[in-house]
């Protein structure tokens, strides 16, 4: 039987080994799931579904060259950030997204939660996004005055203040060109109308796209 010269088999040992690691390690996803975890909004309250601004994105996807991306819309109406937080390492688990867009904390303000309890769910999604490999997308939200000046603009801070410490991408407004203009808001004040849904994708994109390109 032929056997390998001494000076050799360190290296063919080391092949094999190699060898070893490639065919026992598990299969790498692509990550290419674009994943939505948003509320009422996100989750097209009161429009047709076929209208809403994640399910006109699945179609943009496809009109940019970016096909191998799918998106799952994980949304519900009501949601609040305590609520994203306990959802989200299932979600993770089950999906494995390669992008994680969060557009939560309007219910939280509507509902004058404190400012801090917002920002530690945040910050607490927005860890478990980047710990898992995925790159997290913060959708920014502003609420109306009812709970006084200060309220207001804390909340409003959340959003970039979270997006500077963890390094995230941020949508500075979600309803930004919508909440003041005629017929792009339902009755209620709160929710965009499917006339607004294409300007809700026109306001996430700019900051999705680069990251999927």
């Amino acid at each position: 039987m032929h056997t390998a010269p001494k000076s050799v088999r360190p290296i063919l040992i080391l092949f094999y080994a190699l060898l070893a690691v490639v065919f026992s390690a598990p299969a790498v996803a692509n990550r290419n799931t674009v994943l939505v975890l948003g509320d009422s909004i996100s989750a097209a309250y009161g429009v047709p579904s076929e209208t809403a601004w994640v399910r006109l994105l699945s179609d943009r996807l496809a009109n940019n060259g970016l096909s191998s991306w799918q998106v799952v819309n994980a949304s519900i109406s009501g949601e609040t950030t305590d609520g994203g937080a306990r959802r989200l390492p299932a979600l993770i688990e089950e999906h494995d997204p390669g992008v994680v867009i969060i557009e939560l904390g309007g219910n939280d303000g509507l509902r004058g939660f404190p400012p801090n309890i917002i920002e530690n769910n945040l910050a607490d999604m927005i860890s478990r996004v980047q710990k898992s490999g995925a790159e997290a997308i913060l959708v920014g939200m502003q609420i109306p005055p009812n709970y006084g000046r200060r309220y207001t603009a804390m909340f409003a801070d959340i959003y970039p203040k979270l997006s500077d410490r963890y390094g995230t991408e941020l949508v500075p407004f979600f309803l930004e060109g919508i909440y003041d203009q005629d017929g792009l808001m339902q009755e209620d004040g709160i929710h965009p109308t499917a006339e607004a849904q294409i300007k809700l994708l026109d306001n996430v994109w700019p900051v999705l796209e680069p990251v999927l390109q």
